[in-house]
């Protein structure tokens, strides 16, 4: 049967000569994984390998079969052409990151969660529209997405007391103002941290994430997000 939703890509491998499969989070069915046929050709009409980027928002019409975990798509178009993420390394280098932590946190599908892909759309949208001052992006992605995930960031006081728990080491004072300012601030709003500050207080975020997803433990894209 076929359905109509929204999509958000996640990431692809290749798969044969021609084709991918791709993770989509769709806003009707949770995670999905889809087999697409004929988009890595020489043939500039049936080329669509740039819809399957990471972070392209899509229009689908999709087959949905309870027994399988691999799906079909039967029409794909986008939702909202990008006017900087795929031209800006800076911008492409954190979507790859972000897509890469949601995969792991999503690595089995999810039932439908509408609040979710909107939270993810408007950032997504937010973050390509957005032309300076967006260094914190994902800092702030995180702090965001921990709310629709049952493990809301919503103090740094508590940030620490559980990673303390862990056996992590103490936040730092300055650390901790800075990620009180964060989870106080809005995507616009502009907040001073420095960049070592800022590589910091990544690697506690992903501390305190991965003490509830350690498939996080291992992210490839971490290293080149670091060198920005």
């Amino acid at each position: 049967m076929l359905h109509k939703t929204k999509g958000i890509v996640l990431s692809f491998v290749k798969y044969r000569e021609t084709s991918i499969i791709v993770k989509v989070f769709t806003e009707k069915f949770g995670l999905k994984s889809y087999l697409v046929n004929s988009v890595r050709t020489a043939n500039s009409k049936n080329n669509k390998i740039a819809f399957f980027q990471p972070f392209t928002l899509l229009d689908l019409v999709v087959y949905n079969h309870k027994n399988t975990s691999l799906h079909r798509i039967s029409e794909v178009r986008l939702s909202y052409p990008f006017s900087s993420i795929p031209y800006q390394i800076s911008k492409s280098t954190v979507c790859i990151f972000l897509t890469e932590v949601l995969c792991k946190i999503f690595d089995k599908e999810e039932v439908d969660n509408i609040q979710l892909f909107d939270y993810l759309e408007d950032s997504i949208c937010f973050f390509d529209q957005v032309s300076e001052n967006f260094q914190n992006f994902h800092l702030q992605f995180l702090i965001r997405l921990s709310h629709f995930l049952g493990i809301s960031i919503s103090s740094a006081k508590e940030v620490e007391a559980q990673l303390f728990e862990a056996q992590f080491p103490a936040i730092p004072e300055i650390l901790k103002q800075n990620l009180t300012d964060l989870i106080k601030a809005n995507y616009s709003q502009k907040v001073l941290i420095s960049s070592e500050n800022r590589r910091e207080l990544l690697n506690y975020l992903l501390q305190f994430y991965t003490l509830y997803f350690p498939n996080l433990k291992h992210l490839k894209s971490l290293i080149i997000l670091k060198e920005l």
